[in-house]
């Protein structure tokens, strides 16, 4: 039989997505208290399909699916640029991972070429002929035709020969764009990367006694209880038997309800809830809350230390700020400074910085002056934002720091934004600092 804490979250996965939710109501609706109640609505906050929005409340969402990074293929990318497709139908679901261009001779862009990439063409059939016998598909632009050898020969092949009407740069920098976007998403660590599979850990079964938990080697991390089915129902600690007689059963002293995560999860979402609760390991749960496995305090910390390392060839819009900033030495009080020049991309419809990449730029501030003061995992907790004045298009942006509060977890910065020299905004940013220990 389900506990009341799975019943909870079997009654709020069926809600419909923008459904409202509350303690009291949960609490009243499955007559249950309210503090059972909240565990279970924050465990489905942290599982991904409840949300809690500041002024609105907290409400059911669309549930991340477990892998939500799909790969570029021939398929999605009739749509992408609205192609028709002449030929090659059972290439489709083929995965698209490079693209060239066909402006050059056919001995010249052989070397260029290789399985399941695209070629992108317009009516050269030597070309097109050339792509398809060396494993390539093809992308004909401007809305030209092709003979039914070229065709009969896609169909042969298994690859696709797709017509658009548009030229050659415009496709070329849609699918580019697809293509980044997809290495972004896939530079996005998560659970599922770093978490201890079930095989490779202990797990107590939820029908144990006393005297079974201590016949156990003593586990690294809380001790898992499962059913016989897998279904995670609670966790155990040593501290949890002291003095307790042999015979007791498990079921009884466990930790009911605890925190789990999600494979799905980011890693820096789950280090934030660790520290946040100072737990040393989660257990990883599928959707229907059987185990997995287990993720812990140490791989998280060290998975987010290489993240650091890792982004150099990232292009987000994070990135792309982050790349303007160039350290200046400040004056006392101020504790570090940066500079960086707006340029067109990075303004609004009036032709001054948006807000939003203003945001960003104290965010890529804040966390850079953490990194080279020793902080290596920093997450941006909360930035109230003051603006005075719009900052002008080629203004050189300044922005300067100082600690407010830093402990060992927590840092407090108040920020000054200065345009050529005059004060355009005013900042405070909250940190959290994640640690392993």
């Amino acid at each position: 039989m389900a506990t009341k804490h799975e019943q909870i979250l079997d009654y709020i996965a069926n809600l419909a997505v923008g459904k409202k939710i509350s303690v009291r109501s949960i609490a009243k609706h499955l007559k249950v208290s309210e503090g059972t109640a909240y565990r279970a609505i924050k465990e489905a906050e942290n599982t991904g399909f409840v949300s809690t929005i500041a002024r609105v409340g907290t409400l059911r969402i669309e549930q991340k699916p477990l892998n939500p990074i799909e790969s570029v293929t021939f398929k999605t990318l009739v749509d992408l640029i609205d192609a028709k497709v002449l030929g090659g139908q059972a290439g489709m679901d083929k995965k698209l991972d490079k693209f060239v261009i066909g402006a050059m001779t056919p001995a010249a862009m052989r070397p260029y070429i290789t399985r399941n990439s695209l070629m992108i063409v317009g009516n050269r059939e030597d070309a097109q002929r050339l792509a398809l016998e060396d494993g390539a598909a093809v992308l004909i632009t401007g809305g030209f035709e092709t003979s039914a050898a070229i065709i009969a020969l896609a169909d042969d092949q298994q690859l696709p020969v797709l017509q658009t009407a548009y030229d050659t740069f415009t496709v070329a920098t849609m699918i580019n764009r697809a293509l980044s976007d997809q290495a972004i998403k896939q530079d996005i660590l998560t659970v599922a990367a770093i978490y201890t599979p079930l095989a490779q850990i202990q797990t107590i079964g939820v029908e144990a006694t006393v005297g079974d938990y201590l016949l156990l080697p003593d586990p690294r991390y809380p001790l898992p209880v499962v059913t016989r089915n897998g279904r995670l129902v609670g966790v155990m600690r040593p501290s949890l038997v002291g003095g307790k007689k042999p015979t007791v059963p498990i079921e009884r002293l466990m930790q009911k309800d605890p925190q789990t995560v999600k494979p799905y999860l980011s890693v820096t979402a789950v280090g934030h809830t660790m520290q946040d609760n100072g737990l040393t390991a989660m257990p990883v749960v599928d959707d229907s809350w059987n185990l997995l496995g287990i993720v812990t305090r140490n791989a998280v910390f060290s998975s987010l230390t290489g993240i650091a390392h890792s982004r150099e060839l990232s292009n987000t819009i994070a990135d792309q700020v982050s790349a303007q900033l160039t350290a200046i030495t400040p004056q006392p009080p101020y504790v570090g400074g940066y500079e960086l020049k707006t340029v067109p991309a990075m303004t609004n419809s009036l032709g001054t910085m948006s807000f939003g990449v203003l945001a960003e730029a104290i965010n890529g501030c804040t966390t850079r002056y953490l990194h080279d003061t020793g902080r290596r995992n920093v997450l941006v907790e909360g930035l109230n934002l003051t603006t005075f004045r719009p900052i002008q298009l080629e203004s050189v942006v300044t922005v300067l720091l100082r600690e407010l509060e830093m402990t060992r977890h927590d840092a407090t910065l108040d920020v000054d934004v200065l345009s050529d020299g005059v004060q355009v905004a005013k900042a405070i940013v909250s940190c959290q600092l994640l640690e392993r220990n």
